[in-house]
C-alpha cells in the first residue's frame, strides 16, 4: 500500500510537470524561497548519498547501491537550480541534463551488473540497519521536499524545480523498493530480495536517464 501510494504521487508529479508551462511573457523569478529549498536539498542529499553508498559497499548492497546512485544524481539536479543564483557561473542546463542522464545510464548498467552478479553466484548481503535507517528518513523528508518545491515552482514561475520535484519523488519511491529488500533480508534472511529490489530500480534509472538525456530533468524543453 505505501508503495503504491507513493508511486500514485511520483506520476502525479511528473503529469504536472508534463503540463508545466511559465506564464507567457513571465521571467523566472529566482525566490529566496527556491534558495533554501535548494541548499536544504543539497545538504540532505549529501548525508543520504554518502551513508547510502558506504552501506552499499559495508553490506555488499545492490538495493542501497541502487538507492545511493540515484541520490547522487538527485544531488546533482539541486546543485544545476543552485547554480541559477550565481551570475558569475555560466552552465548550459542541457549539457547538465545530458551529463546526468550519461550517468544515470551508466549506474544502471553497474546496479544491473552487480545484482544479477549477487544472483547468480548466490552472495549474501548483510543486514544494513544503517541502509534502513537512511531509508526510513528518505520516507519523511523527501515527499516533504517534492512538495514544497512543487508549489514554490508554481509560485516562481521555475521549471528547473519543478523537474527537481520529480527528482525527490523518485527518491522517496526508490527508498520504498530499497527499504522492503533491506527489511525482507533482515527479518527472513532472504537474500535475494535486496537484489530483486536493486533491480526494481533499473527501470527508474533508465526512466530519469532518457528524460535527462533530452532535456526534461531540469525542465529544458
Amino acid at each position: 500500500m505505501l508503495k503504491a501510494a507513493k508511486m500514485s504521487e511520483l506520476v502525479r508529479i511528473e503529469n504536472q510537470l508534463s503540463t508545466f508551462s511559465p506564464v507567457s511573457g513571465a521571467p523566472m523569478r529566482r525566490s529566496a524561497t527556491v534558495f533554501w529549498l535548494q541548499g536544504i536539498t543539497l545538504i540532505w542529499m549529501l548525508v543520504e548519498c554518502g551513508l547510502s553508498l558506504y552501506a552499499a559497499e559495508a553490506a555488499r548492497s545492490p538495493a542501497m547501491l541502487a538507492f545511493g546512485s540515484d541520490s547522487f544524481v538527485e544531488l546533482l539536479s539541486a546543485g544545476v537550480v543552485l547554480l541559477q543564483f550565481v551570475p558569475q557561473v555560466s552552465i548550459s542546463e542541457r549539457y547538465a541534463a545530458r551529463a546526468a542522464g550519461a550517468l544515470l545510464f551508466a549506474l544502471a548498467l553497474i546496479v544491473s551488473i552487480m545484482a544479477i552478479g549477487s544472483l547468480a553466484l548466490r552472495l549474501r548481503p548483510e543486514t544494513s540497519r544503517l541502509g534502513i535507517g537512511i531509508t526510513l528518513a528518505a520516507l519523511i523528508v523527501m515527499p516533504i521536499l517534492a512538495k514544497l518545491k512543487r508549489w514554490e515552482a508554481r509560485r516562481s514561475n521555475n521549471p528547473a524545480l519543478a523537474a527537481d520535484a520529480v527528482q525527490s519523488a523518485t527518491c522517496a519511491y526508490l527508498a520504498v523498493t530499497a527499504l522492503a529488500g533491506l527489511a525482507i533480508n533482515a527479518l527472513f534472511h532472504i537474500a535475494w530480495c535486496d537484489s530483486l529490489a536493486a533491480l526494481v530500480a533499473v527501470p527508474v534509472l533508465l526512466k530519469e536517464g532518457r528524460a535527462a538525456w533530452h532535456g526534461r530533468v531540469c525542465g529544458c524543453c
